[in-house]
């Protein structure tokens, strides 16, 4: 499985292409709706959510809502490019009417003026920001979506929440309360900020609710939790092979990521192996299993059985309504930074855009060890790969 995406923030479509995918997977553009209707919604979210309604049309590789296995081409048109149409204009040349709204003075924490310098964009900044955008991340849930439903397909499911922001953190037994992942989905999918209770809900808002006052902005970390994924997928025997070294990459390659941990390595610096390590126990219903997940799912680059657990660290973003220091890239001469369109937080919707990303490469490993044609050869080789694992 592979995909790409294309499009800019304020141009007429963002694009997904998905080659890979099985035949005879049943998905829908409802289905794919809701995963996006759940990135637009979060407490702290900015104006563009209140423009944008973010649905899928499936142009290719589906027929009667059940995949064919040929590529499958996916379309979201941004609602803001009405607004932008002029200076946007892919077919036109610039002209002064349609080259305003330059972006001149690179954002601290952005990729303007980087971007910039590498790609000569030096008349306008804007040609980098658009595509260097998080509005980008609507496709990444899209395939994500369709990931989540072949994972589902084989017993897989994958729920990403909020575990921390700014300051404002789930009790260290918040999860514990829960007895199952659909109870830790039915809990966070119920309040504004995907906290795991009310009380730290609203310890959240109030956070986000003063640094908008502030006119700045607030990071945090989410975290992932994939169940039911069998032992052994990825590999040990070299870098590229190892799942959690791709699942790493997929989520820094995230906008606004910069950090991520599996189990709870965080805060395995200053613990002792003795307290970190997984001990290996078995028995005949199960086989072999771990008496703890401290390794988050994963030991030499692979699948233990046990419950996957992901977290990112996502950075406050960038762009401030009481702009910092800047650098004009025309005159060189001290500016404060440019001020676009922003979010007082982007964490609550990272939650959603990370635990998709993590569906794709959990059904990338999948793809490449099993049959990839039809969905029902993979489903039979995972059921009898199961008993191979649990009989050895």
């Amino acid at each position: 499985m592979q995909y790409m995406t294309a499009g800019e923030s304020h141009g007429p479509e963002e694009v997904a292409i998905i080659e890979g995918i099985p035949a005879g997977l049943a998905i829908s553009s409802a289905e794919i709706n809701q995963e996006l209707a759940r990135r637009q919604h979060g407490y702290g979210r900015g104006e563009r959510q209140k423009i944008e309604t973010d649905t899928v049309s499936i142009l290719t590789g589906v027929r009667h809502q059940v995949t064919l296995g040929s590529p499958i081409t996916l379309n979201v048109h941004n609602d803001d490019h009405n607004n932008w149409a002029a200076i946007m204009a892919p077919d036109e040349p610039a002209t002064p009417e349609n080259s305003v709204r330059k972006v001149m003075r690179p954002r601290p924490g952005h990729a303007d003026l980087v971007g910039g310098i590498k790609y000569r964009h030096q008349a306008d900044l804007r040609n980098v920001l658009e595509r260097s955008s998080a509005r980008e991340t609507v496709m990444r849930v899209a395939v994500g979506a369709v990931a989540k439903k072949l994972l589902a397909e084989i017993g897989v499911d994958v729920h990403g929440f909020v575990q921390q922001l700014g300051p404002v953190k789930n009790a260290a037994d918040a999860l514990t309360s829960f007895q199952d992942l659909a109870a830790v989905r039915a809990m966070s999918e119920s309040l504004p900020t995907r906290a795991l209770s009310a009380e730290v809900d609203q310890q959240m808002q109030a956070v986000i609710d003063e640094t908008k006052r502030q006119r700045d902005t607030v990071g945090g970390m989410v975290q992932v939790i994939a169940t039911g994924m069998p032992a052994g997928l990825g590999s040990y025997v070299s870098a590229d092979t190892k799942l959690d070294a791709k699942i790493a990459r997929a989520i820094v390659g995230i906008n606004a990521f910069k950090a991520v941990d599996f189990g709870a390595a965080f805060d395995h610096v200053q613990l002792f192996g003795s307290e970190v390590m997984d001990e290996i126990l078995w028995n005949e219903e199960q086989g072999f299993y771990r008496a703890t997940d401290n390794m988050g799912g994963f030991e030499g680059g692979m699948t233990t059985g046990e419950m996957i657990i992901v977290r990112g660290v996502v950075k406050p973003i960038p762009t401030l309504y009481q702009p910092m220091r800047s650098v004009d890239i025309d005159t060189h001469t001290e500016h404060k930074a440019s001020i676009e369109r922003s979010d007082t937080t982007a964490v609550t919707a990272a939650a959603v855009i990370a635990e998709h990303m993590v569906a794709i490469e959990l059904a990338k490993a999948v793809l490449d060890k099993f049959d990839s044609d039809n969905i029902d050869r993979l489903k039979e080789q995972v059921a009898v790969y199961r008993q191979e694992v649990q009989a050895f």
